[in-house]
């Protein structure tokens, strides 16, 4: 008895219908196999399978049985294929009807007979919707992520026994209510708020350029300079994904797993970290099947690099190239996946390894040859992708004093420190400039503008053209941090709500180019 029962496999962010093939035959020696380049969670759905089966009152077919994944050549993995496979199983039986127009079945199963969270829903709802596949048959844990997909019947399948029952027209699936996509955006209070930062103002207001146009920042400075509670405070201020970002964003999260049972689509702009131990494959993303890494999983958002040249240098040489393209190609024997990563990266570093180089109050107790050999591991190409570098100096104590007592003051309302909501008022605001701006052509903010754009959107005054030469010249700024700095210089523009660049926020601009200080 022949069964056929369609899934998908995912090849990166691609997804491509699979047939599973599942044959009964009384002749030949018992036995359950899988074939069609099956990964070891396949191999294992086997047991997951058989007692699941028997946990819901069937006996497990005592003949020869084939299981193919069609087409044979491209390699599957995942315990996706549980469900298919049952389905199969009990459709070659006769448990089940043979009906064609069902529609994908995908799930990883209990030994109970229970259907488990499984990741990649939200690829194969999309996937169904493009080829116009009417019906869905997922765990109930994962129906959310397929819900915001129009145009098709999602049924939240909670047990194998359910799947029967409803097949069998004894006790139907209720289908899942589509989830509305206005109602996902939640606003989520970032770690740290802007007006809890002490001094820092320059950092601060460095940031704000940032995110207001979707610029790299290195941060240089001592330890305990607040550098790290800066980066963790910048979330607050970037504005919210808006629809197509959300969606490309949680095709990647619904990919890796990282959607919880019951979510949806994702609202919030990523913030991701990644320790200096980090793999290149787990920065970067690819494996024998190739995924995504820390800087696809940021895409749309924020990766965060504390004491990067602690990082290999191989590891960060990798960023050079999806830093100035927006994607990552992973080519593998097994197969080839190309993943976006247009991400903000904010990076941070010591000044030398003690921490304490050009610091008034301390000693720097490092030796040159040690300094040297520190600040050479973050090479020339790599820092001329970054559009902003930012001395963050040790904050004085006089200030700390004066601001704690301000922030205790609840009548110093005039005194305080902007709020993130302050700031993020004014990133928006500079964000829909660009949204009007690059609507039609494929970009989102400033940053990711290539040369013919810089040419068309920055209309820079004789002034100003002035001063960047000038700045050529004299820094010796390469092409590439040319067209940095006049990109930073439209965000400052933008910011102040100017069609024209001027020579104040070119000059501004050029303040972000400093290097280590020895």
């Amino acid at each position: 008895m022949l069964a056929k029962i369609l899934s998908v496999a995912h090849l990166g962010l691609k997804t491509v219908p699979v047939e599973v093939e599942v044959n009964l035959s009384p002749t030949g020696f018992p036995g359950f196999s899988i074939i069609g380049l099956p990964g070891k969670e396949i191999d294992e759905a086997k047991e997951r399978v058989k007692t699941a089966l028997a946990n819901c009152g069937f006996a497990f077919p005592t003949a020869k049985i084939v299981v193919n994944l069609a087409p044979a050549d491209i390699p599957k993995e995942g315990s996706c294929y549980d469900l298919p496979i049952a389905a199969g199983l009990l459709r070659a039986i006769g448990a089940i009807p043979d009906r064609d127009e069902e529609g994908y079945f995908y799930g990883e199963l209990s030994l109970d007979g229970s259907l488990r969270h499984t990741k990649g829903v939200f690829l194969l709802a999309l996937s169904a919707k493009e080829n116009k596949i009417k019906n869905l048959f997922i765990p109930s844990l994962s129906a959310n992520e397929a819900s915001v997909v129009s145009g098709i019947s999602v049924y939240p399948v909670t047990s194998l026994k359910a799947l029967i029952n409803h097949l069998n027209n004894i006790e139907p699936i209720l289908k899942s209510v589509k989830t509305e996509k206005q109602d996902e955006t939640e606003e989520i209070p970032p770690e740290f708020d802007f007006d809890e930062i002490l001094g820092q103002e320059q950092a601060k207001r460095a940031l704000e350029i940032a995110a207001a146009g979707g610029h790299n920042i290195f941060m240089i400075g001592p330890p305990g300079s607040g550098k790290t509670m800066l980066a963790r405070a910048l979330p607050g201020i970037l504005p919210p994904l808006n629809e197509e970002e959300s969606l490309e964003v949680t095709k990647i999260y619904s990919l890796t797993g990282n959607i919880p049972p019951g979510g949806s689509l994702i609202k919030v702009r990523p913030f991701r970290t990644s320790h200096h131990t980090t793999s290149r494959i787990g920065l970067i993303g690819g494996g024998s099947q190739p995924h995504p890494g820390e800087i696809s999983l940021a895409h749309h958002g924020v990766l965060f690099l504390d004491e990067l040249p602690e990082f290999p240098r191989s590891t960060l040489e990798a960023l050079r190239q999806p830093l100035e393209d927006g994607v990552i190609n992973v080519s593998r024997i097994a197969g080839f996946a190309k993943f976006p990563a247009q991400f903000m990266l904010v990076a941070a570093a010591n000044p030398c390894p003690c921490g304490y180089l050009g610091d008034p109050q301390r000693e720097c107790r490092c030796s040159p040859r040690m300094i040297s050999r520190y600040q050479s591991r973050l090479s020339g190409p790599l820092m001329d992708r970054i559009d902003l570098h930012l001395n963050v100096p040790a904050v004085k104590v006089e200030k700390l004093i004066r601001q704690s007592r301000i922030q205790a003051d609840e009548k110093a309302d005039l005194t305080r420190s902007e709020s993130s909501r302050q700031i993020r008022k004014r990133v928006e605001k500079a964000r829909e400039i660009q949204n009007k701006r690059f609507k039609g052509i494929g970009i989102q903010v400033n940053a990711k503008m290539r040369n013919k754009e810089v040419k068309k959107f920055c209309e820079i005054c004789p002034e100003a053209q002035l001063i960047l030469k000038q700045a050529v010249v004299n820094f010796h700024l390469s092409a590439r941090a040319y067209f940095r700095v006049i990109k930073v210089s439209r965000t400052i523009a933008d910011l102040t709500g100017s069609d024209e660049i001027k020579p104040e926020y070119v000059a501004e601009a050029l303040q972000y180019r400093t290097r280590f200080e020895n």
